[in-house]
């Protein structure tokens, strides 16, 4: 069973999501601070760059937004050319265009934009010009990937495209349907805003994170959800009215004295987690080491002992990483290239089965991960998409003597 816990204060909203008691998803928002990704913007294109193949598109935030000829191009890949254009062809400075945010702004980047435009539903994601029927791969049974397929061809229109999520499994045709009435009202929307307004200008907002996590990882009838503000559960009830209508458990108002995190143990899982040197049970212990765009993350047997070889205790302690490293991937949203130093294993029957482990977990992140393989050094290579930057997420303040590293320099005389 899982749990979404939700702490509101007066600026900030903190959202935990528990599986069996473990934390597997935070996230956080500050008030009047919504997140960027997913929203739709009318810019005005400012520069073309041909040497870049990219263009920068002011969309009223501090930094202009990045916009590559990739996310010009047709959405669908077969009707795309097979010569790429220079993007002098596709976008002129001046020029007005509808994009929507794909990655937030971190850093000295803007925010990166596309013009493969996307609503997430609770059924499906609708894509008004991609003129095809995707179908998760989580779903594995072929009779109800041809079910599901059948559905969104008879009901998309010409140039509509349509992915069936993975919640939709043995689904009704009828809630699929209402689920595309209400994302086509949407985007229609979009469309009218940018005829009436001038760029650059905020066409329409994702949802709060509160309603984003009920629509992408929670099952109205089977999960709890429990907020300690009556205001949010008065909108979480509407929202969950809206999205399953009579098909929910309802959300419990939290009345405790002390913090809804301190006493659901998120706080301490929290602190636990989010680490440089995380300690796994038995002993063993994960150094992480974690930049931009690159993550190395290091295993040790330190003082776990739980095997009568020496090859039982390494693969062992490997398989308790695994399952722990996969977790905390989705609990810390790391993303960009992840290298994971096992403790080295002499039979590769073990580090298949390291492999499996670390795949059985991931299967359950709803964000792109890839596992790339083992290189020749023995790590192992993975890859994970990371989209969205919550400014007011957990995140320990970084020494200014050391930069976290807990080194000092010091010249020798």
């Amino acid at each position: 069973m899982k749990q979404m816990i939700v702490h509101c204060t007066q600026h900030i909203t903190r959202m935990a999501l528990l599986d069996n008691g473990s934390l597997v998803e935070y996230a956080a928002e500050r008030d009047q601070q919504q997140g960027l990704v997913g929203s739709y913007y009318k810019g005005r294109v400012m520069n073309v760059l041909p040497g870049m193949q990219a263009a920068f598109v002011d969309i009223g935030q501090k930094k202009n937004a990045f916009l590559y000829v990739d996310d010009v191009l047709h959405p669908h890949l077969e009707k795309q050319p097979e010569v790429k254009p220079s993007i002098e062809t596709l976008l002129q400075p001046g020029q007005e265009i509808v994009v929507q945010v794909r990655k937030e702004p971190r850093g000295g980047k803007g925010a990166r934009v596309t013009t493969h435009y996307t609503l997430p539903g609770r059924w499906m994601v609708y894509m008004p010009f991609a003129e095809y029927v995707g179908v998760s791969k989580k779903i594995s049974r072929e009779s109800e990937r041809a079910r599901l397929k059948g559905i969104g061809e008879r009901l998309r229109r010409r140039e509509e495209g349509l992915i069936m999520r993975t919640v939709s499994e043995d689904e009704p045709a009828g809630a699929v349907e209402g689920d595309l009435s209400f994302l086509r009202a949407q985007w229609e929307m979009i469309v009218r805003r940018a005829q009436e307004t001038v760029a650059p200008a905020l066409l329409h907002s994702d949802l709060s994170i509160v309603q984003r996590f009920i629509r992408d990882a929670f099952n109205p009838q089977r999960d709890e959800l429990t907020i300690d503000s009556a205001k949010a559960v008065r909108e979480a009830e509407a929202f969950l009215n809206d999205m399953a209508p009579g098909k929910y458990k309802p959300v419990q108002l939290y009345h405790g004295q002390e913090s809804i995190f301190t006493a659901f143990g998120v706080q301490e899982q929290l602190h636990r987690s989010f680490g440089r040197k995380i300690t796994l049970e038995g002993g063993a212990t994960l150094i992480w080491d974690e930049t931009e765009a690159l993550t190395v993350i290091d295993v040790n047997t330190a003082q776990y002992t739980g095997g009568s070889t020496l090859e039982e205790t390494v693969t062992r302690t490997n398989l308790l990483a695994a399952e722990e490293i996969g977790r905390l991937i989705r609990l810390r949203d790391t993303g960009g290239i992840i290298i994971i130093d096992f403790i080295d294993m002499q039979r590769d029957e073990h580090r298949r089965m390291v492999t499996e482990r670390l795949e059985g977990v991931i299967s359950r992140d709803r964000t792109q991960t890839h596992i790339l393989g083992w290189t020749h050094l023995g790590l192992l290579e993975m890859t994970r998409k990371k989209a969205r930057h919550d400014s007011a997420g957990f995140a320990p303040v970084i020494c200014q003597c050391c930069g976290g590293t807990g080194k000092v320099g010091a010249w020798l005389e």
